[in-house]
Order: C-alpha cells, then sequence, then structure tokens
C-alpha cells in the first residue's frame, strides 16, 4: 500500500514537471497559445505579488504587463535550472523593485495625504494570511467585517520594511517554500526565515499598536465594539 502511493506521489510530480517542460517547449518556439496558457495562469498571482511590492498599486498593471513582455524576450534563456513559477517571480520582483527605486526618485516628492496604502497580510502558524484576504461567502455584515479586516491587515502590512515583506508575501500568501523563496530572492533559507520571523514581528507590533491607539476612542455604537473584535482577530492571526 505504501509503496503503491509513493509510486503515485511520483508520477503525479513527474507530470507536473513533464507538462511545465512541455509549456516551456511551447514558449520558446513563439505559440502565441501558450503565452495565453501562461498569462491566464499567472497573471493575477503577479499583479497581486506587485501591488504588495510597491508604494503606488496604481502603477501595478503595467509593471505586471512589462513582466510578461520581458518573459515573452528571454523565455529562450530559461534553463529550467528552477521551476517557471519561481523565474516568473524573480523577475517579477526584479520590476517591482526598479519601479520603487524610479518611484524614490521621480515621485516621493508628489505624495499626499489621500495617497492609497497598499497592502498584504502575515500570519504565523494559525489562519493563513491568504485566508483573511479571501472571500469567505456568508452574509452581507460577514463580507463588510471581512472587508474591514482585510483592509486593516492589508494596510499594516504596506507598513512593514520591503525586505521583510516580501518574504512574508512569498511564503503566507503565494505559499513558496522555504528554499524556492531562497531560489528566488538568491539568498540562503536562514535568511529567508529570519526575515519572515522579522516580518511576522513587525506586521504584529503594527497591528497591537493600532489596536492599542483606538482602543482610547470612546465607543459611539454597537458597531466601534465590532471594530474593536476585529482589530483583535488580526493581531490574534499574527500571534498564532
Amino acid at each position: 500500500m505504501q509503496a503503491g502511493t509513493f509510486v503515485g506521489n511520483l508520477a503525479s510530480a513527474i507530470g507536473v514537471t513533464t507538462e511545465e517542460a512541455a509549456l516551456v517547449a511551447e514558449l520558446k518556439a513563439g505559440n502565441e497559445d501558450a503565452f495565453g496558457i501562461l498569462i491566464a495562469q499567472y497573471h493575477q498571482p503577479l499583479y497581486s505579488l506587485i501591488a504588495r511590492s510597491i508604494t503606488d498599486s496604481a502603477d501595478a498593471a503595467d509593471i505586471t504587463q512589462e513582466v510578461f513582455i520581458k518573459v515573452f524576450r528571454s523565455i529562450r534563456g530559461f534553463n529550467g535550472e528552477s521551476s517557471l513559477r519561481t523565474w516568473l517571480y524573480r523577475i517579477a520582483l526584479h520590476e517591482a523593485s526598479n519601479q520603487r527605486r524610479w518611484w524614490s526618485r521621480h515621485k516621493k516628492q508628489e505624495t499626499t495625504i489621500d495617497s492609497p496604502m497598499e497592502s498584504s497580510d502575515s500570519n504565523d502558524d494559525g489562519l493563513p494570511l491568504i485566508a483573511t484576504l479571501a472571500d469567505s461567502g456568508g452574509s452581507p455584515y460577514d463580507h463588510a467585517a471581512q472587508a474591514e479586516l482585510r483592509h486593516r491587515v492589508e494596510a499594516a502590512l504596506k507598513m512593514v520594511p520591503e525586505v521583510f515583506r516580501t518574504v512574508v508575501v512569498l511564503r503566507e500568501i503565494e505559499g513558496f517554500a522555504y528554499e524556492e523563496i531562497a531560489e528566488i530572492l538568491n539568498v540562503n533559507i536562514g535568511t529567508v526565515k529570519s526575515r519572515l520571523t522579522r516580518g511576522r514581528s513587525a506586521l504584529k507590533a503594527i497591528l497591537t499598536t493600532e489596536h492599542a491607539a483606538n482602543s482610547f476612542a470612546s465607543p459611539a455604537s454597537g458597531a466601534s465594539s465590532n471594530r474593536k473584535d476585529l482589530r483583535a482577530n488580526a493581531s490574534e492571526m499574527v500571534t498564532r
């Protein structure tokens, strides 16, 4: 029974590798349908990653498009030493980094009090951050509560230093293994774990500080109590 399970798992893994290899071969041959499949599969996750990695999320769509242009131009240089997904995320983070440098040089002075905040979440061993960002369904109140919690965690994550935030997003939201994150960022696994720990700690501290600051506000109605519960839930997710 165990041997059969092992063989089945091995065959499944080989199937995934074969499928990816076939897609890469078609991409290198310039097959437009293959690029359509690639974009359909990776556009949304890459867009979300970039939006959480840059200062102004309004630029995420343009940067995502630039990523796919670079993929189109450089796919023949993909040698398969990493997975296609890892390679794509590495390109996306590189482009996001370029945009942050450009923004710091050219747009910082244009920032106003109304500038949009960006986000992401991170969690420890409890509820995954991706669960906080997902649409859980339910009643209109559930939707409103989830949206408020998501906004608060997203805004708090935006305040986490970028070097730590990137690891939190890759691990907690995108679901990469430590080894894959190390490969994407070109660092060792120990550095990945250290940055993840510090990112989670920073996020928890921000949420805790926000909760403490808002606890001084006198509740005007039952809605205030609900907001406090949301803050507590967000902080608890990071603590677990």
